[in-house]
């Protein structure tokens, strides 16, 4: 058994841990369901791939010692965190904004297309205090010092990103498949609203878990 990357018995279990979190709504989850609302199908996945990249980030940092990083510098980490939250609130209120828009002019459009999904969505998970507290709380405990580091994170990693994207892509293609009744004007004005709570609730949750 030595000679395994990852003892099995722990794998199965941080399996089991990881399947919880990835079907647990957060900060994330709210954003696929709005990209998938907000902008139809293929971006709200290319929002999911923006996200697992900005995992793939915070698993390449703790390959280079993440949690000593976020004990020397905590306020650092609590500042990206705080802008994302504000990134997200920006974009639940430009939401709103639409919304209103659209009660007063029927024809006016509610989302903005052209944002990158892609961006967005790395920008929501690198500043998601969920995956920091992922990566130096519950990560941790799973890695076995006797073993090499980095062939134990490429499985987790694996895991992770594999659960997520289910997930994710889960989320987002509930939200858009009602992207599809967008032509209706009142249909519209409610999207935007409930999208720019969706969005402003996904930013609470961030700051709440700082």
């Amino acid at each position: 058994m030595s000679a395994l990357p990852v003892d099995p018995h722990l794998y199965s279990t941080f399996l089991g841990v990881m399947a919880v979190m990835a079907i647990t709504p957060g900060p994330a989850n709210l954003f696929a369901v709005a990209t998938g609302m907000e902008k139809g199908r293929a971006s709200a996945l290319v929002g999911v791939v923006g996200m697992n990249a900005a995992t793939l980030v915070w698993f390449a940092a703790a390959a280079l010692g993440l949690g000593a990083l976020v004990k020397a510098f905590p306020q650092a980490f609590r500042l990206i965190a705080v802008a994302g939250a504000l990134y997200v609130a920006w974009l639940g209120l430009k939401a709103l904004r639409g919304a209103f828009r659209t009660a007063a002019d029927p024809q006016s459009i509610v989302v903005r297309r052209g944002r990158s999904a892609f961006v967005d969505g790395f920008a929501v998970q690198i500043a998601n205090p969920k995956a920091v507290l992922f990566f130096t709380a519950v990560l941790p405990p799973f890695l076995d010092v006797s073993r090499p580091v980095v062939p134990q994170l490429v499985l987790f990693a694996a895991a992770v990103i594999g659960m997520d994207m289910m997930s994710m892509s889960a989320y987002a293609l509930s939200g858009a498949a009602l992207s599809r009744r967008m032509g209706q004007p009142r249909f519209r004005r409610g999207f935007g609203l409930f999208v720019g709570i969706l969005l402003l609730a996904a930013a609470v949750l961030i700051v709440i878990r700082l």
